[in-house]
């Protein structure tokens, strides 16, 4: 990327600095999170109408993000097509956190178009990761449509993925160059990155829970100037819980969710971890013969164990507990953030169903 892209004005024009919003309101009790999470669920058309606008402007702005990436010989033709076929996965991205945490004065156009444009850096870094994960995993398909390196013509060329990282980092360069923020948000990319392929190997546990909870947050907070360390400490306390909780949601859904959706064998961690706590020697002898097996015959079995034990109840208990933990964490570590903005993000995921 050259800095002539970032003086072009075609798409964006100058951007004023984005001013800290200070908030310092006294945490509301965990019961009373717990009633404000259930009235966010439960509140009307209004919260809804908001959302599915922000969401929509989110969408239509990916045409732009994809003539950015491939006019000017900037990009390869494919660049496009490859972030095409991959579908969104976040739901509350950068925006959402920008508009909580400055002030609506402050929500000009040209800084919703720059956390426009920040939040699809969000997207590409989780794209990026989905190619190369369905690949190391032999995936056939991901969330109902076929792996991009499925495609006919694709196979199992890396250079997609690398197309796909290396744009995160031109449109850093092409929307944040001047301003204030510009070298912690690409510090932030870097370190999700890494933290990501860490998760990778297999002592780590960190890898979608770090770019997909705290890497958005993070992001909007340091657009709106807060850059202090107890703050994103405070946050990353509360996002990473979420993010666990999250993982093991999915890992659910694995064994209890639509295989046609989920499509994640051989990936129930949580469960054989609970599993090796509540089997018999007998039990922990089928486990052993079958986990890990891609033979149909071997998958229900091992599904049928996972029956036995009754997990579904043992997932449904952990899942009420956490909640709980998440509630005051929220309560304990918020501060100097709104609590609305980790309860509408919590309220989301709390009882999912895929």
């Amino acid at each position: 990327c050259s800095r002539e892209w970032h003086s072009s004005p075609k798409l964006y024009g100058a951007l004023p600095p984005i001013s800290l919003i200070h908030v310092y309101k006294p945490v509301e009790p965990a019961s009373r999170n717990r009633a404000l999470c259930s009235s966010l669920r439960m509140n009307g058309d209004q919260k809804l109408d908001a959302y599915a606008q922000e969401k929509q402007d989110f969408i239509q702005h990916f045409s732009r993000i994809v003539r950015v990436l491939t006019e000017d010989e900037m990009g390869h033709p494919e660049t496009g097509d490859a972030i095409a076929q991959l579908k969104e996965v976040l739901e509350y991205n950068a925006i959402g956190a920008f508009q909580e945490l400055v002030e609506p004065r402050k929500q000009d156009a040209d800084s919703f178009q720059w956390a426009l444009m920040v939040g699809w850096c969000v997207e590409l870094l989780q794209a990026f990761f989905l190619v190369v994960d369905d690949i190391t995993d032999s995936s056939l398909t991901h969330w109902g449509q076929i792996c991009w390196y499925q495609k006919p013509g694709v196979g199992l060329d890396a250079v997609d993925a690398m197309l796909l990282e290396a744009c995160i980092y031109c449109l850093l360069k092409l929307c944040c160059w001047e301003q204030p923020y510009y070298l912690n948000l690409m510090e932030l990319f870097l370190q999700s990155s890494y933290q990501t392929e860490i998760g990778q190997t297999p002592q780590g546990n960190v890898d979608l829970v770090f770019y997909s909870f705290y890497l958005p947050i993070a992001a909007a907070m340091h657009m709106a100037g807060i850059d202090g360390e107890k703050a994103h400490t405070n946050a990353k306390k509360i996002l990473l819980e979420m993010g666990e909780f999250f993982k093991i949601q999915d890992d659910h859904f694995d064994l209890f969710g639509d295989s046609t959706v989920t499509d994640r064998d051989n990936k129930c961690s949580w469960l054989v971890v609970q599993c090796l706590q509540w089997a018999t020697p007998k039990q922990y002898q089928i486990l052993k013969e079958n986990y890990g097996q891609k033979e149909a015959k071997k998958v229900v079995q091992e599904k049928a164990l996972y029956e036995e034990l009754d997990l579904l109840a043992v997932f449904l208990q952990y899942e009420d507990d956490s909640y709980s933990h998440i509630m005051g964490l929220i309560e304990q570590y918020a501060m100097p953030l709104l609590p609305a903005i980790f309860l509408g993000l919590a309220c989301k995921i709390y009882k999912r169903k895929k």
